[in-house]
């Protein structure tokens, strides 16, 4: 390696699924355990799946029914409160060795660290640091981990991704010579970051196969096809990458959104749909308020179960998005406030506007995803006024969703509730004992 940054991205192999071996002291590696809430069908998606079922042939994220029937099994039910305690407490172990601003935690199983500046404090190379924090990993918490080392931070996701994962050693070590040495050829080509299923095809249809012949391609043909993001796709082809955890955490984006979906337990009719809308509504408008921030518009989509033919005729017709990744038809819309707010009447009131004007009534409703856009904060100089609003029923509501998020933030979500959350096809009780969509454990 050469004295460019160094970079660490330490991944925690199967994390979820062990997690759930370690609470049962057993051996992540050898254990054959899935995480999956078994109170769903069989249909319900596998969040975790250990390393031994994966040695089967059994693939991460499958569904239940998928498991083969000649394969015994543990199954967890999801605990998303305790996955992001041991997250916690591995982020404790990183800062043993590391400054936090030089850490960016990439999701909950995975984070990189640039170790450039550390080598000289602790007398050794790269992968000799690398190597230890690994070892305190599984040392402190049990969980066993995976490590890339590379110049920049790409070549590091790279060295975990394709190198380390096929280590006896869990360690893989990559700079832009090596990578163009031993990974230009390497197939198939989505196995690299950022290189999903729809980019590969499209690539292909260009003759492009692997990393050294897109790197060896024109690039017109490439800009033609991706746009700005032919830019990318060259520069990782060559294995380089400008970005760097101080350009990471010193981003600003120019808008944000606050966002919730939801993937329904059964198909529900039009007015059963609309409540969950309401109630998503309400959730966001809590959201905003408990952040201090106001939005000025929300988005709306909501994705019905497509029939075959449905389905084959948008394939036809290259449709792309849920409908081939989900098997749905969706439809969506937008509307804009008068004025950016929090307020749950105006946010409600909209929402249900939209979805009477979107919504097939014909329709089951399988699917509903909502976000609140051009999302800022309420104190921002050079908002545009309401006039048509009372300034003091605004406030009035302000101070009540303030107070309601004040005595849920203290007795949990359900200790206040609206009267259509108790409805029986209500989902927001239900909900708010989730994580991410998923069952907190608690």
């Amino acid at each position: 390696m050469d004295e460019r940054r160094q970079y660490l991205c330490i991944d925690l192999k199967s994390f979820y699924a062990s997690v759930e071996c370690v609470e049962r002291d057993l051996d992540p590696m050898t254990t054959r355990l899935v995480v999956a809430d078994p109170t769903r069908t069989e249909k319900t998606i596998c969040l975790a799946v250990s390393p031994a079922l994966k040695a089967l042939g059994v693939r991460n994220r499958c569904r239940v029914f998928e498991i083969p029937k000649t394969i015994d099994y543990l199954m967890a039910p999801p605990r998303m409160a305790l996955y992001i305690q041991r997250s916690a407490d591995i982020y404790e172990v990183y800062l043993r060795y590391i400054a936090p601003e030089d850490i960016h935690v990439y999701s909950i199983d995975e984070a990189f660290l640039d170790v450039t500046n550390y080598l000289a404090l602790y007398g050794c190379t790269a992968r000799e640091l690398g190597e230890r924090i690994r070892e305190d990993v599984v040392r402190s918490t049990g969980i066993p981990a995976t490590c890339g080392l590379g110049t920049n931070l790409y070549l590091a996701k790279i060295a975990l991704d394709i190198t380390a994962k096929h280590s006896p050693g869990f360690f893989g070590e990559l700079d832009e010579h090596s990578y163009r040495a031993t990974l230009w050829a390497h197939q198939p080509i989505t196995d690299f970051w950022r290189v999903g299923e729809g980019t590969a095809r499209r690539l292909a249809e260009m003759g492009i196969h692997t990393m050294g012949q897109l790197a060896m391609s024109p690039t017109e043909p490439i800009y033609q096809a991706f746009g700005i993001d032919a830019e990318i796709l060259i520069d990782h082809a060559w294995g380089i990458e400008p970005v760097t955890i101080a350009d990471i955490k010193g981003y600003k984006g120019k808008s944000h959104s606050v966002s919730a979906g939801q993937v329904l337990g059964r198909d529900y009719d039009f007015e059963g749909g609309l409540l969950i809308a309401k109630e998503m509504a309400d959730q966001l408008a809590l959201e905003l308020v408990g952040s201090g921030q106001v939005a000025r518009a929300v988005t709306l989509a909501v994705g019905y179960r497509g029939t075959d033919e449905e389905l084959a005729a948008a394939r036809a017709q290259g449709r792309r998005g849920w409908l081939m990744r989900w098997g749905e038809l969706t439809t969506n819309g937008t509307r804009t406030f008068m004025s950016h707010t929090s307020s749950s009447e105006v946010i409600r009131h909209e929402v249900e506007a939209l979805y009477r004007q979107i919504v097939d009534p014909k329709r089951p409703v399988h699917r509903v995803t909502m976000a609140m856009a051009d999302v800022t904060q309420a104190t921002q100089e050079g908002l545009q006024m309401d006039l048509f609003s009372d300034p003091a029923k605004l406030e009035r509501e302000n101070r009540r969703l303030k107070a309601v998020n004040a005595v849920r933030d203290k007795f949990g979500k359900n200790a206040m509730l609206r009267a259509i959350d108790l409805l029986p096809d209500a989902t927001a009780r239900e909900r708010n004992r989730q994580i991410g969509g998923h069952r907190s454990g608690e």
